[in-house]
């Protein structure tokens, strides 16, 4: 049943890319009967038509666009669980790592060089996906460890913190907190506990923003467009020193919490233990 839903998912996307079931025909080497048959069965089980067909060709229709990025990220999702398994069946068993909030991936990084370098190859997947909720990927056993700063409350998942991650408010101009007229905010919405040190700075009444998911998009945002935004020290220190950007004068530094998530009972723990010893070499040397 899995398989079959994983083909129609498949078969979606290969007309979408394609343009036409015949196309996706053709680049799945099935038969476009086989290709009208998945694609009945998943508008059948969704309840609505995923396809236009007009003279221009086949495009998606409007249930098709909202359906998209789930199909997408079910694919990928697949990919990954059954290559991770066929690495395990043969032997070769890898730790998945991943990070909440893009701040975090050249972390993930270094803690792989450092992995190369003091324990010798170790094998691992870096998941940029940070659409996941990772404490529910950790727990569901898709991601093996997970850097994360906020942890569920009540959660069983084993818990160790790293130093914080801190964060300044940077802007185009050169700003006076309290004296100068605020430009646009850059809100990377980093959580509540991010959120309720933005709002003791700058009270929600005293500011127009904008909110981005991606803190190195959200800086390049701010440095083509202009505003200001808090961002992690390291990420903003070269356009820093250029004169590209400049701190907001007045304005505090305030920290994000950084913790690793991950299973006590997996069976990867010695491992696991390895990465954890990495990242408090690389995050305390950082």
């Amino acid at each position: 049943m899995i398989t079959m839903q994983i083909n129609a998912f498949e078969t979606f996307l290969a007309i979408e890319a394609a343009g036409s079931f015949h196309g996706a025909a053709r680049r799945l080497h099935i038969t476009q009967t086989a290709v009208s048959a998945r694609i009945k069965g998943l508008e059948d089980s969704l309840g609505a038509a995923l396809f236009e067909r007009g003279p221009g060709g086949t495009r998606l229709s409007a249930a098709g666009r909202q359906f998209l990025p789930y199909a997408e990220q079910m694919m990928r999702t697949w990919e990954f669980v059954s290559g991770d398994l066929r690495a395990s069946l043969a032997g070769r068993v890898s730790l998945r790592l991943g990070a909440q909030l893009s701040v975090w991936d050249p972390l993930l990084v270094d803690v792989a060089v450092w992995l190369e370098q003091a324990q010798g190859t170790v094998p691992f997947t870096l998941n940029y996906d940070h659409g996941l909720n990772m404490a529910e990927a950790v727990s569901r056993r898709l991601l093996d460890l997970a850097i994360v700063n906020e942890v569920p409350a009540g959660t069983r998942l084993g818990v160790e913190a790293l130093p914080p991650e801190p964060l300044v408010l940077v802007s185009d101009q050169p700003l006076r907190l309290g004296r100068d007229e605020l430009p646009l905010f850059i809100n990377l919405e980093f959580g509540n506990e991010y959120a309720a040190q933005v709002q003791q700075v700058l009270p929600r009444r005293s500011r127009q923003h904008i909110v981005l998911g991606n803190a190195p998009m959200g800086l390049r945002y701010l440095m083509k467009r202009g505003g200001m935004g808090y961002f992690p020290a390291y990420m903003a220190a070269e356009a820093l020193a250029a004169g590209q950007i400049h701190r907001v004068a007045e304005a505090p530094e305030i920290l994000l919490s950084c913790k690793v998530l991950y299973l006590p009972d997996n069976p990867a723990l010695e491992q696991i233990r390895q990465v954890l010893q990495g990242l408090r070499e690389v995050r305390g040397s950082g």
